[in-house]
């Protein structure tokens, strides 16, 4: 299992008046986080598109630790949990230095351009294991 890691330092816009990052932003890192886990992967989500393979959401969760703040600097980790059939399960864990702040998860579904259900590509398989 590869574990994509990155750096974030969280600006002003993602916080809410106490200078606390906003609930609904945690599922907005997971979404950076698996983007950059895939362009790494040599395999960015533009070249997926480009070969007619799309990737919505079916679920989201998020398990909610301890706060974020404005300035801080995060640690965004993501791996794929599990790849079954047509879904693909991406984890993913905020941390500030070794404090976890959140981790969850989310389902994607693997489509074509039509909107039809399909296998992940052996390439995107391939990239993320």
């Amino acid at each position: 299992m590869k574990i994509h890691q990155m750096q974030y330092r969280v600006p002003y816009a993602d916080t809410d008046q106490m200078g606390v990052v906003y609930y609904a932003n945690y599922l907005v890192y997971f979404e950076r986080s698996r983007t950059e886990m895939l362009r790494d992967s040599g395999l960015p989500y533009s070249t997926l598109e480009k070969e007619g393979v799309f990737l919505p959401v079916s679920e989201a969760y998020c398990k909610y630790l301890a706060p974020a703040h404005y300035d801080e600097l995060l640690i965004f980790k993501s791996y794929v949990e599990e790849i079954k059939g047509v879904r693909i399960k991406m984890a993913s864990e905020i941390q500030r230095g070794e404090v976890i702040l959140a981790r969850g998860y989310v389902v994607l579904a693997c489509v074509n351009r039509e909107g039809k259900l399909i296998r992940p590509p052996e390439s995107l398989c391939n990239a993320c294991m």
